[in-house]
């Protein structure tokens, strides 16, 4: 063989071996972050305050003064805060006060949905409040019997309001929150 002829072919041998070799770049699949979490059993909880209600038994209560609570939630990083108030003959300030506490997220929501809540037999009326987007709460509720005894609840999440991200555990604790408030009972 030429030297011309054995420059063609190792000149070809590196042309074989580079463009032969390429890695193709593929496009990553989509993933999600998977959160599990345990099924919700509920307990009855009892205090000397003036209303009884069923709890998750995985979240950690904490009384304050004046028939408050707080339920804690640490694996999940939110609370819910639960406030009692006696009604004397200020029903309407009272609702006023809880719905402008909901509709002060407006500015961060997409959207907030009103669910009425009435129990005639227990004589527990409220509001459930869904707020969804970006907002410092995702759930919020009210209930009273409009003549001794008027509470409110709201769930916070020690993290930056990221609803996708938090959405698992905001469906979760709003779960256990209707619950507390369906099983509202004065005493």
């Amino acid at each position: 063989m030429s030297k011309n002829q054995l420059s063609i072919l190792a000149l070809l041998m590196v042309l074989f071996s580079v463009f032969s070799c390429k890695n193709e770049v593929l496009p990553k699949p989509a993933s999600y972050l998977r959160l599990d979490y345990p099924e919700a059993k509920y307990a009855n909880f009892e205090s000397k305050c003036p209303f009884t209600f069923e709890m998750n038994s995985d979240a950690i209560i904490k009384g304050e003064k004046d028939c408050g609570f707080t339920i804690t939630y640490p694996k999940m990083k939110a609370t819910i805060y639960l406030t009692y108030k006696p009604v004397n003959k200020d029903i309407n300030k009272l609702l006023r006060d809880a719905q402008k506490l909901t509709y002060e997220h407006v500015i961060k929501a997409d959207d907030i949905l009103e669910q009425p809540f009435l129990n005639h037999t227990k004589k527990v009326y409220g509001m459930f409040y869904q707020v969804d987007g970006n907002a410092a709460t995702n759930s919020q509720f009210y209930v009273t019997d409009s003549v001794k005894h008027f509470v409110t609840g709201s769930v916070y999440f020690y993290a930056k309001p990221n609803y996708d991200s938090i959405m698992p555990a905001a469906s979760y604790v709003r779960n256990d929150m209707q619950r507390l408030m369906e099983t509202l009972k004065w005493k």
